[in-house]
């Protein structure tokens, strides 16, 4: 798919909303990507000379024109679509000026700095919901703005950890395996994103925005889902299952003659369809496996039985024939096939952006799964190289002239 890189004809459902965006990493800047595509203009704010750290988070890095590396990380370009940079030093009175400017003329102000930290600028939510009272100020730590953790450093791996999901993951005896992506922070960046929608609308309501406090730890808590109220239910702390179900048998990976494939059936109905397509309805005379309880109580058993039945045929051919049969079956991809299968390149799951310091024309990158069928999502701007826009973003929306943005630049401000 190819993008647009200029405005676009279609303003977005947020066109008109300005984020002030003062985080990095990538729990608030992957809420602030989504608040860009829908249309938000995202406006950047870096240290000067050294921006956000994950750009340089690699290998593996953009390549120049040249052939050179970048030093713009495959880490930062996920991240990084539809805002525009600016530099500013925030540790000076000046700095901090420029920002409060910025804000008198936005929506919303999305940082992840420790608790505490912004206060000494006079950034903190206090300080600027007084100033700025319709400001939606959204505030994303690893553990909240109170509780006995709420000063320590929190990054997604520790909320994984503290928060269960490394204890179930991984095979049943095997030692605990982390999710390999920063689960944590994508999707606290959801739930931040939602918010900013539910906040934004009780703003044109009333007048007055509000902080919205994230904390990694509690997203996880919260998505631990029918896990964690399975425990709350039963007392029965869960175990780690590979890719089993904690409560549907068979649901798992099992092993091809050629690969592997994900079987699921999620109901009675489909595991006779399984049984009878496959020649082995004697599965349900078995007290064992006559029914799912059964089957989750005897999951070793019964999992063996299925994994007899699928090794021998390909990969291919369940897929094919299990699906005919409505009978959840799927490859289990490599990252490269991903990007291949017919059904993601179907939905154009990838797009192409112009960036100024690509080698050899666009870059390729995961574009947005949501589809609005009258208010499309929009790729304006690829990720900005590190104060790309900050002469326009100063000149535009604070009008300010290029005398002072040159005194700013030689004072070391911007």
């Amino acid at each position: 798919m190819k993008a647009e890189t200029s405005a676009d004809p279609k303003p977005g459902p947020l066109n008109g909303v300005r984020v002030l965006d003062l985080s990095r990493v990538l729990a608030a800047p992957s809420c602030t990507q989504i608040l860009g595509d829908l249309g938000a203009d995202v406006i950047k704010v870096e240290r000067p000379l050294v921006g956000d750290e994950i750009r340089g988070w690699g290998p593996p890095f953009l390549r120049a024109k040249d052939g050179s590396e970048t030093g713009e990380s495959g880490y930062y370009l996920s991240t990084g679509r539809n805002k525009r940079s600016v530099t500013i030093d925030m540790s000076k009175p000046e700095g901090v000026s420029l920002i409060k400017q910025l804000l008198a003329k936005s929506d919303v102000l999305a940082e992840n700095f420790k608790v505490g930290s912004l206060s000494k600028f006079g950034l903190d939510y206090e300080s600027i919901h007084s100033e700025f009272p319709s400001i939606v100020y959204c505030s994303i730590t690893g553990y909240g703005q109170d509780g006995p953790y709420a000063k320590r450093p929190g990054y997604d791996m520790a909320a994984q950890g503290l928060g269960g999901i490394i204890s179930i993951t991984g095979e049943a005896d095997g030692p605990p395996s982390k999710v390999p992506i920063a689960v944590n922070d994508v999707i606290t960046g959801l739930y931040a994103s939602i918010s900013i929608l539910a906040a934004l609308k009780h703003r044109d309501l009333t007048g007055l925005g509000q902080q919205i406090d994230l904390a990694l730890l509690d997203v996880q808590v919260a998505w631990l889902y029918n896990q964690g109220v399975n425990y709350l239910l039963n007392g029965e702390v869960p175990k780690r299952l590979g890719t089993g179900h904690p409560n549907i048998v068979p649901y798992q990976a099992f092993e091809a003659s050629d690969g592997f494939i994900i079987l699921g059936t999620a109901n009675e109905d489909a595991f006779y369809r399984f049984c009878e397509f496959t020649g082995n309805l004697s599965l349900l005379d078995d007290p064992r496996f006559c029914r799912n309880a059964e089957r989750v109580r005897n999951r070793k058993a019964a999992n063996d039985e299925v994994q007899k039945i699928i090794y021998t045929n390909t990969a291919d051919f369940w897929v094919s024939e299990l699906s005919k049969l409505n009978i959840t079956c799927s490859r289990v991809n490599t990252i490269d096939q991903v990007f291949e299968d017919p059904q993601v390149q179907a939905r154009k799951m990838t797009v192409e952006m112009n960036h100024p310091l690509a080698e050899g024309g666009p870059i390729r990158l995961i574009s947005s799964p949501i589809k609005m069928s009258e208010t499309p999502v929009s790729y304006r701007y690829p990720p900005p190289t590190l104060g790309q826009h900050t002469d326009e973003i100063l000149s535009d929306v604070l009008g300010m002239d290029e005398a002072v943005r040159k005194k700013l630049k030689t004072d070391g401000i911007i």
